[in-house]
């Protein structure tokens, strides 16, 4: 079942449970997608990747806007933020652990045969296509750094 269909049948259950945080997740969710196949060029569907790169998108926005929130003390701002964030990440592909992404990134540095953190670039690229909606890209290059000490 494809994402939009997903969050068409999700809005109609937050409607009638009359669940506000939800429905403003699911509704911008369905906002964004309606632009992407809409968009000048675009084809009017959307793969799986696309919709993964879509929700990636929304919940970092959300990460974003909830720190600046949290660092000018704006507590009622943030809870919409958090709400509307975990509401996002009920459709994203689980996330890796600390432990598993370093796991992944220690493979990655092997196999790219990196040894100083001038390679990190060549690392960057094989990582983040591989933990593409596994892992935030922030993460990755921490963890990347981490390792290439």
């Amino acid at each position: 079942m494809s994402l939009e269909t997903n969050i068409n049948a999700e809005i109609k259950t937050a409607m009638l449970g009359k669940k506000e945080a939800d429905l403003r997740a699911l509704r911008a969710i369905k906002a964004a997608i309606l632009l992407v196949k809409t968009a000048e060029g675009g084809s009017g569907e959307l793969t799986e990747a696309d919709e993964l790169k879509l929700l990636q998108k929304l919940a970092k926005q959300r990460r974003d806007s909830l720190e600046i929130f949290r660092q000018q003390n704006r507590e009622d701002l943030a809870v919409k933020e958090e709400e509307e964030l975990a509401v996002i990440e009920r459709f994203l592909p689980k996330q890796m652990s600390e432990d598993e992404l370093k796991a992944a990134v220690a493979e990655i540095i092997a196999s790219v045969g990196a040894a100083s953190p001038a390679d990190m670039g060549k690392v960057m690229g094989v990582a983040t296509k591989q933990l593409a909606g596994k892992a935030d890209g922030k993460a990755i290059s921490a963890m990347v750094k981490e390792l290439l000490k």
